[in-house]
């Protein structure tokens, strides 16, 4: 039977794995709803006002997701997690207050006038609308990551009574991860962002080659997939590097070596065993696992054996998620390319294999998020707090069963609910985005500044 500790790791893993979606996708879509309106703006082309509202539509509906699912959090901390937030609660506490009380209140108190406002207020005020909640967005990813990051190389802090109390601010929430995974972050939720609106526009070019908004969609994800792909790359080493130095087994575990190392190899595809203490079936590539992880040939790396087994991730569970983040964030630099090629040949809108390799790489950024977060959680065991609070002292004296019934609850409830908002949302994308904005007559269109005269409104596209 499984036991108290366990279900509620899976509890929470399940929560967090269902809120990450909906951020990560907001936080990218908040930004380009902004660049969408400024672009209106600037030109009065109405297809890009036409994609304004077409994604402003399913923004809203995954904002919506991403609030409710994420108080569920909250309450798990002071329910299961009980002497974690005794002992956390004067350093998590206030960056989660803090993110609630910038970011949240930013986003909520605009996002009204976003989305109701848009033919009742000026344009510039829709428009500053629009950029707080982009903003917010981005604040919301700054304390969320400071607070992970914290628990992962924890400073900044002193432990009196038996709980961890902030001796510096400054340290505490710019703890030695926190730049590298926060621009890691918001550089993935760019990514997933682009994927879905690329994946959006592939969709709609299959079924009209002449579908000007879907041309400038996929354009634009296109762009974005081409300029940030290396440059996630490029801040993954670079994260990766600074794992290295604060948590080396976790890396130990991400690269599935047991032996320490000098020159290293990098182990593409193997079975880590935690009892044998072995990757079976490696395929490697000599020297070059200390090549990429310290830029040396002959580079030391620390095996799982240096650490004591009750110190030891779950190596299968981190190699794995590890490899799939890494496969789809090169599939994303090469779709990038292919991009940038077909539009060098003047093949964009017309080069079938292209939409559908981007159509099939819709979802990949959600997956990448999700095979990341479960590394770096995975692997920060068996501490929740790295080197402070190990997991099995976090847990509330709470009965299996207890946890088990939530946890069956959890999955029913967000089953449906969340499987019908993203249902809407699917159908939301399906529908031709010229649609979204076609003005009546007698329509005041203030945010514009003008009204609308004519006997038949432009239909976007044409």
């Amino acid at each position: 039977m499984l036991d108290a500790e366990l279900l509620a790791r899976i509890q929470f893993a399940f929560t967090v794995s269902f809120h990450i979606i909906f951020p990560s996708f907001t936080i990218g879509l908040a930004s380009f709803l902004f660049v969408l309106e400024a672009l209106w703006l600037r030109t009065r082309d109405e297809t890009y006002l036409s994609l304004y509202k077409f994604w402003m539509k399913i923004f809203a509906l995954a904002f919506g997701m991403g609030v409710v699912s994420g108080i569920v959090m909250s309450y798990q901390f002071g329910t299961n997690w009980g002497p974690f937030s005794e002992f956390t609660g004067g350093v998590i506490g206030p960056l989660l207050a803090y993110e609630v009380l910038s970011a949240f209140f930013l986003e909520a108190g605009f996002l009204g006038i976003m989305l109701f406002g848009l033919n009742r207020v000026g344009p510039k005020l829709h428009f500053t609308a629009t950029t707080m909640v982009a903003i917010g967005t981005l604040f919301s990813a700054f304390w969320i990551l400071s607070a992970n990051s914290w628990m992962q190389t924890p400073d900044g802090y002193v432990i009196e009574n038996g709980r961890a109390v902030v001796s510096s601010w400054i340290d505490a929430i710019f703890n030695p991860s926190f730049p590298y995974r926060l621009v890691h972050m918001v550089l993935a939720a760019y990514l997933t962002t682009a994927l879905m609106v690329g994946a959006v526009g592939a969709w709609h070019l299959m079924r009209d080659r002449e579908n000007r908004a879907a041309k400038i969609m996929f354009s634009m994800a296109m762009w974005m997939a081409a300029i940030l792909g290396p440059i996630q790359i490029f801040a993954g080493d670079l994260h990766g590097l600074n794992t290295l130095e604060h948590q080396p087994a976790k890396v130990a575990a991400m690269e599935g070596h047991f032996e320490t190392r000098e020159g290293a190899p990098l182990i593409l595809f193997g079975m880590p065993d935690m009892e044998e203490e072995d990757t079976k079936y490696a395929v490697e590539i000599p020297k070059l696992g200390s090549l990429i992880l310290t830029h040396e040939w002959d580079g030391k790396i620390t095996g799982l054996k240096d650490f004591a087994p009750e110190d030891r991730p779950n190596a299968p569970i981190v190699f794995w998620t590890f490899r799939i983040m890494v496969g789809l964030g090169v599939l994303m630099a090469l779709l990038g390319i292919a991009s940038v090629i077909a539009r060098l040949r003047k093949k964009l809108y017309s080069c079938g294999y292209l939409h559908r390799f981007a159509l099939l790489m819709g979802p990949s950024g959600f997956i990448a998020i999700l095979a990341g977060w479960f590394t770096t959680e995975v692997g920060r065991q068996p501490w929740v707090v790295y080197g402070l609070m190990r997991t099995s002292e976090a847990g509330s004296p709470v009965v299996p069963t207890a946890i088990a019934g939530s946890l069956i609850a959890f999955v029913v409830v967000y089953a449906i609910v969340f499987g019908v908002g993203s249902a809407y949302i699917l159908r939301a994308m399906v529908k031709d985005p010229r649609s979204a904005h076609v003005p009546e007559d007698s329509e005041i269109m203030r945010a514009g500044g003008r009204q609308s005269t004519a006997a038949h409104p432009p239909v976007a596209g044409e």
